[in-house]
């Protein structure tokens, strides 16, 4: 086996400790990498916070699962990565690789249950996969992927979470030029959605409660900023993505859609109530995704790199990760928390 250390949840909530556990040696098709930075994910909070009822003990866990690194070894089977390499990985590190989902590269919706970075139990031996706010993290080569060159690897490492979250709506809305696209939320992923959506072409509305983020709706590429109840009047969207990170109500977001739009429910997808009527009265479509498997990640990384497209990040040392929550639930960042892992050194 191989010791790490990390930060983990000695009591099952947001509460981490310094912390040295094990790894798994290497298997013929694993790589071994260094976590060099880590982005915190408002999911890390609500799974800490007793907010996923379907995760029933989050004593031990390890948070974190999207990051990049480095390669330090590699299994006997490995050829896509050299130690030396810059990898990012994402929320996914195995799946069964056999079902229609994932032979299409669709792993995060395999129909076995694809492996979480952190809190899934392995495939092979059934231990409890722990997250990347560590100093390493052992994986499948296929789960990894090549840090493009150029992309700043502390702004990347929230593309394999919160940017993919974002890119798989709008790809399966076929959003490009002509396409109005409003994102409702600007937070860690409302930020990359509108600087993904204006990249690909579309005209992009910041939908929030608060005017105070107008200048930085335009310079990550809105066209402006409109406040989610003044609904009356307003020209309908394609789509909304909706990133807001708490409980909120559908209806005003639903309003806004055009004839056959969609609402992609992707920051807070937990149990809401809907009303039915809102999606009646013009073919409406309610849609939720979760992450993205390896065929949009892939996708994802090389148009991030063609545009120059990477997280606006706050960095810090790994050893401030209760500051990072205590700010983060108060929605104090602009716009992404990443850990700098070297402290663990």
């Amino acid at each position: 086996m191989r010791t790490t250390i990390g930060w983990q949840s000695v009591d099952g909530t947001a509460a981490l400790q310094r912390a040295a556990f094990e790894r798994r040696d290497l298997r013929s098709d694993d790589i071994a990498v260094r976590v060099d930075y880590c982005g915190v994910c408002h999911s890390d909070l609500h799974l800490l916070s007793g907010m996923m009822p379907h995760y029933k003990n989050a004593v031990g866990v390890v948070p974190g699962h999207e990051f990049t690194g480095t390669v330090t070894a590699v299994g006997a089977a490995v050829s896509r990565f050299t130690p030396g390499d810059q990898v990012a990985v994402g929320t996914l590190v195995d799946s069964c690789g056999s079902c229609p989902m994932c032979q299409v590269g669709q792993e995060n919706f395999c129909h076995a249950g694809p492996t979480s970075t952190y809190g899934s139990p392995d495939r092979v031996d059934g231990t409890i996969t722990k997250g990347a706010y560590s100093r390493e993290y052992v994986l499948r080569e296929k789960f990894a992927y090549p840090l493009p060159a150029g992309l700043d690897p502390a702004g990347a490492a929230p593309l394999m979470c919160a940017g993919i979250t974002m890119w798989e709506p709008l790809r399966e809305a076929g959003v490009g030029p002509g396409s109005r696209v409003a994102v409702a939320g600007l937070g860690g992923l409302g930020h990359l959605g509108v600087k993904l959506a204006a990249a690909l072409g579309a005209e992009v509305t910041v939908l929030s409660r608060t005017p105070g983020k107008a200048d930085d709706a335009r310079r990550l590429g809105a066209t402006g900023l409109l406040a989610i109840a003044d609904d009356a009047g307003l020209a309908r969207f394609d789509l909304i993505l909706d990133t807001i990170s708490g409980p909120h109500e559908l209806s005003p977001l639903l309003r806004l859609l055009t004839l056959n739009g969609t609402l992609s429910v992707l920051g807070f997808p937990m149990p809401t109530p809907v009303n039915l009527m809102e999606l009646t009265f013009g073919r409406k479509k309610l849609s939720s995704s979760g992450t993205g498997g390896t065929t949009h990640t892939a996708e994802l990384l090389s148009f991030a790199a063609a545009h120059d497209i990477t997280a606006d990040v706050e960095l810090l040392p790994s050893a401030q990760i209760q500051q990072a929550f205590d700010r983060l639930e108060r929605g104090d960042v602009r716009y992404r928390f990443v850990l700098d892992l070297a402290d663990l050194d």
